[in-house]
């Protein structure tokens, strides 16, 4: 008899597929509460999730018989693991599976609102570039020489520090320690990183811990040439102190994959021209979806054979 697993938000089709070569499968869920649980969900041992969605004692409770959490991404914020841990239910995640992608997807955006290139496209669209003088639109600092900081080092941090090298940006990040196999300048304070730096990027794994850790002080301190980028969580920028710092100039822009409320984008950011937002997609690239897959179908295979997870996170 194939183990029963219960998937919260719909996955790919293909992976849904291969997910039921090997095992029942339930959901999409509409909400993740007890109260949505489809037919069957006593028998389910292993739920499948996403970070951003609340995988609280209330859902686990109604699930006599779950064993595994097991996350698509890295995120795992949603998840309470006080009361996985307190029922011995195990905790898996994508690891560093998809960090290549989104290291990659962060430099877009990074290049996106230092170089203005969302402004460039919409002057040429809206028929302004009339010659070809010199100064055309407002010339930006660039980003070579510029000091990148970096607010968490990890998988994702440190792929977006090796690639932020090759434009030539001297690198600064923040963690809660010194990563001693890291060359770059270690701060021991966000504040004191913003202060420093011309661009500050977000990729801390994102908790209650950090809740606005990016809030109007360290806004200020990034200062009026200043950009950031988060591909974290909404949840560890102010958005409201974003929404004034970049509405008053109190930094020059911004790039947002995340959001505080996702799905929904404050119509204060939507209406500002010094901001690029995207639909929560950096870790959209084919090869970290695959990756993904592999890693969550590894989790499941070596739970249910009674080994190690492949990616497991420590409650």
């Amino acid at each position: 008899m194939k183990p029963t697993l219960l998937m919260v938000p719909r996955l790919p089709a293909a992976f849904i597929d291969r997910l039921r070569e090997s095992y029942t499968l339930l959901g999409p869920m509409e909400h993740s509460t007890p109260e949505a649980l489809p037919e069957g969900a006593e028998q389910v041992e292993a739920l499948l999730t996403i970070g951003t969605l609340r995988t609280d004692a209330a859902l686990m409770a109604a699930l006599p018989k779950l064993r595994l959490v097991c996350c698509y991404g890295t995120g795992i914020e949603g998840v309470d693991r006080a009361h996985a841990k307190a029922r011995g239910i195990a905790l898996g995640n994508a690891g560093d599976a998809n960090a290549t992608g989104v290291a990659e997807f962060a430099m877009g955006l990074l290049l996106a609102t230092a170089r203005q290139i969302p402004q460039s496209d919409r002057y040429v669209r809206a028929g302004r570039w009339q010659g070809n003088a010199v100064e055309r639109m407002a010339p930006v600092p660039g980003l070579a020489g510029r000091k990148l900081g970096i607010y968490g080092l990890g998988a994702i941090g440190s792929r977006i520090a090796r690639r932020a090298e090759g434009f030539e940006m001297e690198i600064g990040y923040h963690n809660r320690s010194r990563r001693a196999d890291m060359p770059y300048r270690y701060h021991d304070s966000l504040l004191g990183l913003a202060d420093w730096a011309d661009v500050l990027v977000v990729s801390a794994r994102a908790g209650a811990e950090n809740r606005h850790a990016v809030n109007a002080a360290v806004l200020k301190a990034l200062g009026p040439r200043g950009h950031l980028v988060n591909i974290s969580r909404g949840i560890a920028v102010d958005e409201d102190a974003l929404c004034a710092a970049l509405e008053t100039g109190v930094i020059a822009g911004a790039g947002l994959d995340v959001f505080e409320n996702e799905p929904h984008v404050s119509d204060r950011l939507k209406a500002l021209d010094n901001v690029v937002l995207t639909p929560h997609i950096a870790a959209a690239s084919e090869s970290a979806q695959a990756a993904q897959q592999e890693t969550m179908l590894g989790n499941l295979r070596a739970f249910f054979a009674g080994k190690p997870l492949v990616s497991p996170v420590a409650l």
